[in-house]
C-alpha cells in the first residue's frame, strides 16, 4: 500500500519572499535588456550621426542659405588632394628632370600640416561660391549642363571640334607728344626701354619715357595663331580620364555631384567677373617726375632756394642727389603709378602741375625736391590690366560680402578633416611599389 506524501504547506510568508525574488529576477533581466537596447541605439545613433546627421549639420550661413558638414568636408578633402597631386608631380620632375622645386614642395607641405588654415579657406571659397550663385540669381545669370559639360571636356583639354584659338586684342601704346616746355625740363633724353613693375619706394629704377619720334615708329605687332586642329583625345579615351578622376575624388568622399558644382561655381565666377570688369579700362593715371633726394631738411632747403633762383634742376641732381640710380639721369624717374611711390611722395608728385617743383618732402629715403614733367593717363601693360580687373572683381567681392547676412557656425572648426594625408599617400606608393 503506497505511502500517502507528505502534505507541505507553505506560510505566507515564505510565498512573499519567492515572489519578491521573481519580481527581482524580472527586473534584473528588463534592466539587462534595457542596457542592452540603449548600447545598441547609442552605436546606431553614433554611426547614424557620423554618417549623415553630422555631414547635415550647419556650419554657416549666407543669407539664410545654409552650408553643411558635407560641404565643407568634401571641398577641403578635395583641395588636399589636388596639393597631395600636385606634391607627387613636383616630386615626379624633380627625379626626371632635375628641376629644383623644393621651395614648391615645402609651400604644399606647410599647407597640408594646417587643416584648419585649409578648412577655413575651403569654407571661405564656399561663401563666396554661394554669394556668387544668389547674385547671378538675381541677375539672371545661369550656367547650362551643356555649359558645364563643355567646361569639364576643357579642363582634360578634350576639344572634339579641334583646340580653341586664342583670341589677343593688343593695346596699342601711344605716347603723347611733348610739349616744348616739357622738352625744355628733360636734363637728359630719355632712354625707352620696356616696361617693368618697380618696387613700390620713392626711389625708383624705371626708365622714363620714349620721345614721340620714337613712339611714332613703334608698331604694336601680333603674332597669328595656327587654325584650331582636330585633337587626338578621342571620346573614349576622355571618358576613361575622367573616370579616373572621379574615382580619385571618392578618396576624398566626393562625389560627380560635387565636382560638377565646382565647375559650375568656377563658370559663374566667370561670367560675373566680366560683367563686373566691363568698365575697367586698360589705362592708369602716371606721372613723369624726377627729383633730388638728400639727407636733411636743411640741405633740401638749400637746393629748393638755388631752384627758384634759376639753377638747373638735373644738374643739381646729379651733384647733390643721394639716389644712386636716378641721379646720373638727373633724377628722372620716368612715368609711374601712384601705387609705385611711398604716400608721403605720391601725394606731392600727383599733385604738381607740369613744370611746377614742390617744396622739400620728408620720407622714410629723406628729403626730396621733386619736379613733374608730365602728367595723364598711360596705357596698361596686358598683365597690368588683368592685375587691375582682378583687383575690381576683388573689391566688388568683398563689399557684396559686407552687404550679405554671413553668419560662421560656432564650433565649425571641429568638423575640419586633416585626411587624405601626405605622408600616408607617400608611404602608401612607396608600399606599392616595393
Amino acid at each position: 500500500m503506497a505511502k500517502n506524501r507528505p502534505i507541505v504547506h507553505k506560510s505566507k510568508k515564505h510565498l512573499a519572499r519567492l515572489e519578491i525574488e521573481r519580481r527581482q529576477t524580472k527586473a534584473i533581466i528588463a534592466t539587462a535588456i534595457t542596457v542592452v537596447v540603449i548600447v545598441v541605439l547609442l552605436i546606431g545613433y553614433g554611426i547614424l550621426d557620423t554618417t549623415v546627421l553630422q555631414a547635415r549639420k550647419v556650419v554657416a550661413t549666407v543669407a539664410g542659405e545654409e552650408i553643411t558638414v558635407h560641404d565643407l568636408q568634401v571641398r577641403t578633402r578635395m583641395r588636399r588632394e589636388q596639393l597631395i597631386q600636385t606634391y607627387i608631380s613636383y616630386a615626379q620632375f624633380s627625379q626626371l628632370y632635375g628641376f629644383d622645386l623644393n621651395a614648391q614642395m615645402s609651400q604644399i607641405e606647410t599647407e597640408l600640416s594646417d587643416p584648419l588654415a585649409v578648412g577655413q579657406a575651403m569654407l571661405d571659397e564656399l561663401i563666396d561660391g554661394t554669394l556668387l550663385s544668389q547674385e547671378a540669381g538675381r541677375r539672371g545669370i545661369t550656367v547650362s549642363e551643356a555649359e558645364l559639360d563643355e567646361a569639364i571636356r576643357a579642363a582634360f583639354e578634350f576639344y572634339p571640334d579641334g583646340s580653341p584659338t586664342p583670341t589677343l586684342t593688343p593695346t596699342p601704346v601711344v605716347y603723347s607728344t611733348l610739349s616744348p616746355a616739357q622738352i625744355a625740363m628733360v636734363t637728359l633724353t630719355p632712354t625707352p626701354t620696356e616696361t617693368v613693375e618697380p618696387s613700390p619706394t620713392a626711389t625708383l629704377e624705371a626708365e622714363a619715357s620714349p620721345t614721340a619720334t620714337q613712339a611714332a615708329d613703334a608698331t604694336p605687332t601680333v603674332t597669328p595663331f595656327p587654325d584650331p586642329t582636330a585633337t587626338p583625345y578621342t571620346e573614349a579615351g576622355f571618358q576613361q580620364a575622367y573616370q579616373e578622376n572621379l574615382d580619385k575624388l571618392k578618396t576624398a568622399n566626393a562625389s560627380e555631384a560635387d565636382y560638377r558644382r565646382v565647375v559650375r561655381e568656377d563658370l559663374l565666377r566667370k561670367k560675373l567677373f566680366e560683367i563686373v570688369t566691363a568698365d575697367v579700362k586698360p589705362e592708369t593715371e602716371q606721372v613723369w617726375v624726377r627729383h633730388i633726394l638728400v639727407k636733411t631738411e636743411e640741405e633740401a632747403n638749400q637746393i629748393y632756394d638755388r631752384l627758384m633762383k634759376g639753377d638747373d634742376f638735373g644738374a643739381l641732381a646729379i651733384e647733390f642727389s643721394t639716389d644712386t640710380v636716378s641721379a646720373p639721369k638727373g633724377g628722372d624717374l620716368g612715368w609711374n603709378k601712384y601705387e609705385t611711390f611711398v604716400p608721403e611722395f605720391a601725394d606731392v608728385a600727383f599733385a604738381l602741375k607740369i613744370g611746377e617743383i614742390s617744396q622739400p618732402v620728408k620720407s622714410d629715403f629723406g628729403w626730396h625736391v621733386i619736379q613733374a614733367i608730365g602728367h595723364e593717363m598711360r596705357p596698361m601693360t596686358a598683365d597690368e590690366f588683368d592685375q587691375a580687373k582682378q583687383a575690381a572683381f576683388d573689391e566688388w567681392l568683398a563689399d557684396l560680402r559686407l552687404k550679405t547676412d554671413i553668419v560662421y557656425v560656432e564650433g565649425w572648426e571641429q568638423y575640419v578633416p586633416s585626411d587624405p594625408d601626405l605622408y600616408k599617400v607617400l608611404q602608401g606608393m612607396s608600399g606599392a611599389g616595393q
